[in-house]
């Protein structure tokens, strides 16, 4: 077999060990993981993350400077450069050249829900899920800016098919289904320490997902830019799908990204604490970068300026709107710039030569990823932008404590009430129960305001109350 002997002559042939003694569907299980192999790339990941020493380029801290960013002024209705800004983002939406990009390869495996991660219930009062949120999201942006804004899913091999079928189950929350597009990430395999790829099954290689980097890769593989294209896109909003409080369209950002003649631009949060889990945007030897809260010394985390705040203080939120030129040109083929992989030392199952799938106690093998923050670096003029946190950061990642359901869900219910008092609705004192408020309704403060002044209702804080 042709695959069986370009394997073997690259010295991957163990993969097919077991490969006489599979039915027709193993076998066609095998293959088809054995296509999704660039073997020339993995041959140079072995090389250059695997066997090479010193693999990592090591950041140099002592050069380290935090990265500038655009605060957030006190009054945005009286400030001119965010009101310009503003009218930019409407204008560049109004005319269609905006599309919207939620990463949502995973499970809710770490919530303890069994599912992808977008159908997992996260709203107060509604119980709506991620994706629902997501899509009323969009739609009220399609409705208030007479635009198509067609919006790009990347699933992973793993939920592809859950994913599509709920949106199907769900009549697509009321958004035409030609209107979004669903594509797998791609996948990378497991190799052990001597760079021999791990076979999981006797019929199947162990695979895992590029990473979030790997976004772009499956945009392109998709077709999914070359439909952009066709449509007029010029740039993607990025967001990530367990963040429900995510300005999922925001005029604000995307204008901000224009009128900086950017090709990347990035949502920064203030960091909580020392230590809180965000990246840090940098800047080293002129060029902007993240580095990740895991590399940053400790002295650095703890570096304050003379007014007390942390001088790293800009964290990374997973939020950017990417130019598509320039999304385009990190994966075309030939180009001078591409993203780099990363390696993840992890306990990856196999098999042994029994056949016998094993789980090991320790790291046994290196998994290869990308990062999508990893294209700061190569953006022009690169842009970093203050937000909120009630304004657009609430990820539901953990079953309980810190980004869990039940943190993001006190904090859509303290949004709301922000809201509700902007608007003079007075909360009764001792009311307990949940407020939520549909994305149809209003995208934001300001927008809940101005519908309110025009069709206000009676309110019922008896029990929990949805205005929608």
């Amino acid at each position: 077999m042709e695959k069986k002997q370009l394997f073997e002559s690259r010295g991957q042939g163990q993969i097919f060990r077991f490969w006489e003694g599979l039915n027709e569907k193993e076998r066609a299980n095998l293959i088809s993981q054995a296509d999704e192999i660039d073997l020339d790339e993995l041959d140079d990941l072995v090389s250059t993350l695997v066997k090479a020493s010193g693999d990592k380029e090591s950041v140099n801290f002592s050069a380290l400077k935090p990265a500038p960013y655009l605060p957030i002024p006190e009054d945005l209705d009286t400030n001119e450069d965010w009101q310009e800004a503003k009218k930019l983002g409407e204008d560049a939406l109004r005319k269609g050249k905006v599309a919207a990009f939620t990463v949502a390869g995973g499970q809710g495996t770490r919530l303890g829900y069994d599912g992808p991660k977008g159908t997992f219930p996260v709203t107060p009062v509604k119980k709506k899920t991620l994706f629902q949120v997501f899509a009323e999201k969009i739609q009220a942006a399609r409705l208030r800016y007479e635009c198509e804004l067609p919006w790009f899913i990347m699933t992973s091999d793993v939920n592809h098919e859950a994913t599509v079928a709920f949106f199907e189950a769900n009549d697509f929350f009321g958004l035409a289904p030609d209107s979004i597009t669903f594509f797998r990430q791609g996948r990378m395999p497991a190799v052990d320490y001597d760079g021999k790829i791990i076979l999981e099954s006797k019929s199947s290689i162990a695979m895992s997902p590029d990473g979030h980097g790997g976004a772009l890769r499956a945009l392109e593989r998709s077709g999914s830019f070359k439909a952009m294209e066709d449509a007029g896109i010029e740039v993607l909003s990025y967001f990530q799908v367990d963040n429900p409080l995510v300005q999922a369209i925001d005029p604000y950002f995307i204008g901000f990204h224009l009128k900086s003649g950017s090709t990347m631009s990035s949502k920064m949060l203030p960091k909580a604490y020392e230590k809180e889990k965000l990246g840090h945007f940098c800047v080293l030897d002129g060029v902007t970068q993240i580095v990740e809260y895991s590399d940053m010394p400790d002295d650095l985390c703890a570096l304050r300026d003379p007014d007390g705040k942390l001088s790293f203080r800009a964290g990374s939120i997973a939020i950017h709107v990417i130019s598509l030129d320039f999304a385009r040109s990190l994966v075309a083929a030939g180009s001078s710039v591409s993203l780099p992989f990363h390696r993840a030392d992890k306990k990856v199952p196999f098999v042994n030569e029994e056949g016998n799938t094993q789980k090991p106690d320790t790291a046994n093998g290196v998994k290869f990823e990308m990062f999508v923050f990893d294209a700061i670096p190569f953006s022009k003029n690169p842009l970093v932008i203050e937000t909120t946190r009630l304004n657009d950061f609430s990820p539901v990642k953990n079953a309980e404590g810190i980004d869990s359901p039940e943190s993001c869900r006190a904090d859509q219910l303290k949004l709301f009430r922000e809201w509700f008092d902007a608007a003079g609705i007075n909360i009764p004192q001792g009311f307990d129960g949940s407020i939520e408020v549909s994305p149809l309704y209003a995208l934001d403060k300001e927008s809940f305001v101005s519908a309110w002044k025009k069709n206000s209702v009676s309110i019922d804080f008896s029990s929990d109350v949805y205005i929608g």
